[in-house]
């Protein structure tokens, strides 16, 4: 392996995002880290119990081998412990403290032989902090170097050797397989911390894509709604405006009629627009039935109104869409199907349908071509909405004919 490998790969945004994700996953292993502090704690006062317990050698030499050993625990805490949790192996502060602890165990376990017992504390600091291969040379040195030494200074029988140095390499096929565990933990805890960083990030991604496509929503929603009420009242003043300019010289009687007729689509475009603020029923529609509504709005274009079937109530939504759709369909005809075209609305009830018709006999158009404006794209995404259809039926010279069908709740007969 080679020896840029280090013990667990750490993903970018687990470590430098600073994220809501990467600060929970941090503080997780912050909080997990403290049963390694248990660990080490227990093995470090378990080995300094059998150095100061043990018969040979003397008190002098244990006590100099558990002095070596306090000095383990001021150096683990104020630079091993911050390095261990920092998550970047192998810098020069991991390979300095792993290196300060060696040479402060090395003497004791030179010296007293239960000593040794502190590699199972030292070894998984090894490869916590450096990278494998190093990982490696430090446990080999751990496990091998105290026996060595041992063997040098006190000339230990041969039967002593023997035991200690197949302890010494259990140790270190024990301390391999350890270091293999630990690699395994951290790398799951840091794909963990990574995945933990990414859901928060796609998370609020959703919740901002989501508000925004909400908003975009609602524009188009109000500006259908503008399109379909306050436009289109504005655009019927101007052409009153223009046939009283034209009426008043010759025909008194006529502009007085047209002036009237101006003040109340000014009255309803008032209305219009109060509903559009609160929130509330189109104005036609308020305290009256959908084909009294259409009735009334087709008396302002002079256009004939056929109900079939058997009314009766629906959802306040299909009412809305039936009534704009009638709406921007006799604005359409009035702005582009010549002068005094007949026109006749057709509301049908069905077992499960309510079905609007609005035909004239005007100059009619190519619907194959571009048009300019917002009105028949959106009198088809409101259908489209309600789960119904919109479709515009003309041709040049042939009148014009917009038939919107919407499925609605049945009733018992």
């Amino acid at each position: 392996m080679p020896d840029e490998a280090r013990t667990g790969p750490v993903p970018e945004g687990a470590r430098t995002d600073p994220a809501p994700g990467g600060a929970r996953a941090s503080n997780t292993w912050e909080l997990s880290f403290r049963l390694w502090d248990s660990y080490f704690a227990i093995v470090w006062v378990a080995t300094l119990v059998f150095v100061l317990g043990t018969a040979h050698p003397g008190w002098h030499v244990r006590l100099a081998a558990g002095g070596l050993l306090l000095l383990l625990i001021p150096w683990y805490l104020l630079v091993g412990r911050p390095v261990l949790t920092s998550g970047e192996p192998d810098g020069r502060r991991a390979l300095g403290y792993i290196a300060g602890a060696v040479l402060l165990f090395l003497p004791p376990g030179v010296l007293v032989g239960e000593t040794r017992l502190m590699t199972f504390a030292l070894i998984p600091q090894c490869f916590m902090a450096l990278r494998l291969r190093r990982a490696l040379t430090a446990t080999t040195v751990v496990n091998i170097a105290p026996v060595g030494g041992w063997a040098l200074l006190w000339r230990p029988e041969g039967q002593d050797l023997f035991f200690n140095s197949v302890f010494a390499v259990v140790t270190l096929v024990f301390s391999t397989a350890m270091g293999s565990w630990i690699i395994r933990v951290m790398e799951q805890s840091r794909e963990r911390a990574a995945l933990i960083t990414e859901l928060d990030a796609s998370r609020h991604e959703v919740a901002r894509l989501s508000a925004a496509h909400g908003a975009l929503a609602e524009r188009e929603r109000f500006s259908r709604e503008i399109h379909d009420t306050l436009a289109q009242g504005f655009t019927s003043l101007l052409m009153l405006v223009q046939a009283v300019e034209a009426e008043l010289d010759h025909d008194p009687s006529r502009a007085r009629r047209h002036l009237a007729l101006m003040e109340a689509t000014a009255r309803q475009n008032l209305a219009e627009a109060r509903a559009l603020v609160t929130g509330g029923a189109p104005a036609d529609l308020d305290g009256a039935t959908l084909p009294d509504a259409l009735r009334r709005l087709a008396a302002r274009h002079d256009a004939e109104v056929d109900i079939r079937g058997r009314v009766r109530p629906l959802p306040a939504a299909s009412e809305v869409v039936i009534l704009r759709s009638c709406q921007e369909a006799l604005a359409n005809t009035r702005k582009h199907a010549g002068s005094s075209p007949d026109v006749a609305v057709t509301l049908a009830y069905t077992a499960d349908s309510l079905t609007l018709a609005v035909r004239d006999d005007g100059r009619g158009f190519d619907p194959a071509l571009p048009t300019a404006g917002y009105g028949l794209t959106g009198l088809r995404a409101r259908a489209a909405e309600a789960g119904g259809t919109a479709v515009i039926r003309s041709a040049p010279g042939d009148g014009t004919t917009v038939t919107v069908c919407l499925p609605v709740p049945g009733s018992d007969v």
